[in-house]
């Protein structure tokens, strides 16, 4: 068991933020969280076990990416230039085509992705592979082995994008998914339960890339394996007109058609969500994986987050790595923030009608900060805050040492009153940044710890 003494940080609904002080918080050998209380009154014998957090530092629940490519990671940065078609075609199936082509390559690109991710606070990530299987097993083992949450998602496609890159067929691309889920509970079995940090999800490209047979098999399959599902949707422009013109009918037709927007799917973009596909994707029950940067570069309109949160549509962020160049989801949160406060501002600028609660379509840090954290995770039935009989997912942030501020940021006032706090929690989310991190514990087992 392990138990701590200090500040916890969560948000468990969108907007509320939850700041207990002096608190003690203790962790089976599961990973679980068996109780928490104000110190004052916590049993003696849990006070005197609790290891001191930092005294200006704070416990947070880790973050949770719900978009991205790991092959990708090689393009980090590169090529956003480009519309989405011809970006996809010039640098991303290169890119995994070459991970799927060298085992060895993936084993390094893979092992320093989940560094990354531990560096940046993200705990838990749901990931696009490639369609080789060996490689997807191969980024499953890296998270496996670093103890950070994975859904590791195997490609599926049956409408070949390129010559050298696809599979040849509806029926060689469900074997090979299946060939894939038998490998990945090969790699799982064997570990109790609570040490399972890495899971398959079903993940058929986009509709570009498969055909409705395809599509109606992976459904299928889900329902029999109880596997989640991912796909991109109603991503850009071009990408929208290409479905329509091959087959007549809007993205999410196809997939609802298909069986594939369920309450286990997890839809990247929506990037033109109205109201009909608001209540449907509600209705079904499907989560959207907001990814701000990438739809800066990539896609003709910006996902209506108010809209959503209002409408109680399950969201998360993603940093839809490489089309979003950043790794960090403290950036996917700042840019969550920014693009609600242009969206307000152009319909101000257009004399558009004022939403009745009076705030407009801003979306706030505190909100956004639920999205990073408790919205990701209970999107994929996880925990994402600090509560009794939740997994212990935690990210311990140092915000000074001593008198002096952390990092970036520069804090010349220690007092001790909710004022205090809540205002040096949203300083670390302006400014805040690795170096505040000075632990990381996924499933109760630690992952980080370095001196701040």
């Amino acid at each position: 068991m392990s138990v701590f003494r200090g500040t916890l940080v969560d948000t468990p609904s969108p907007g509320e933020l939850r700041i207990r002080r002096d608190h003690v918080i203790s962790v089976d050998t599961h990973g679980v969280i068996t109780h928490l209380s104000p110190a004052s009154s916590t049993p003696s014998d849990l006070v005197a076990q609790a290891i001191p957090l930092t005294e200006r530092g704070f416990l947070l629940p880790t973050f949770a990416d719900l978009h991205l490519h790991a092959p990708q990671y090689l393009n980090a940065g590169i090529g956003l230039d480009l519309p989405l078609m011809e970006w996809l075609d010039e640098y991303t199936y290169v890119a995994e085509e070459r991970v799927d082509a060298d085992p060895e390559l993936a084993r390094r690109l893979y092992a320093r992705l989940v560094e990354r991710l531990i560096e940046a606070g993200t705990g838990c990530v749901v990931a696009f592979g490639t369609i080789g299987v060996q490689a997807n097993l191969i980024l499953a083992q890296a998270f496996q082995d670093a103890g950070v949450r994975g859904f590791i998602g195997k490609l599926s496609m049956d409408q070949c994008p390129r010559p050298t890159y696809g599979e040849p067929s509806t029926a060689a691309s469900l074997a090979s998914v299946t060939e894939f889920l038998d490998r990945m509970d090969s790699l799982t079995g064997p570990l109790p339960p609570h040490q399972r940090v890495v899971a398959p999800i079903l993940t058929p490209r986009f509709v570009p890339t498969c055909s409705d047979e395809l599509l109606r098999g992976l459904a299928a399959l889900a329902k029999a394996r109880g596997v989640k599902v991912q796909s991109h949707m109603c991503e850009s422009r071009d990408q929208m007109a290409w479905v329509e013109g091959t087959r007549g009918k809007a993205d999410e037709v196809v997939f609802d058609e298909a069986g594939l927007l369920t309450e286990d799917t997890v839809q990247a973009h929506v990037t033109s969500f109205p109201p009909a596909l608001v209540e449907l994707v509600k209705t079904r029950g499907v989560t959207v994986a907001h990814c701000p940067l990438s739809n800066a570069y990539f896609s003709d309109a910006a996902f209506p987050l108010r809209e959503a949160i209002d409408a109680g549509v399950k969201v998360g962020l993603g940093s839809d790595i490489a089309g979003g160049y950043a790794l960090p989801i403290q950036t996917a949160m700042r840019q969550a923030v920014v693009v609600g406060r242009m969206r307000e501002g152009a319909r101000r600028e257009a004399g558009g009608e004022q939403p009745h609660d009076g705030r407009g379509l801003k979306v706030d840090w505190v909100e956004s900060l639920y999205l990073a954290t408790r919205g990701g995770h209970a999107a994929l039935g996880l925990g994402g805050a600090f509560e009794v009989g939740l997994p212990f997912d935690a990210q311990e942030i140092t915000l000074v040492r001593g008198t002096r501020a952390v990092g970036q940021l520069d804090i010349f006032d220690l007092a001790d009153t909710d004022k205090w706090w809540t205002e040096a929690v949203e300083r670390w989310w302006c400014n805040g940044d690795h170096q505040n991190r000075t632990g990381m514990w996924v499933q109760g087992k630690r992952l980080l710890k370095q001196s701040a």
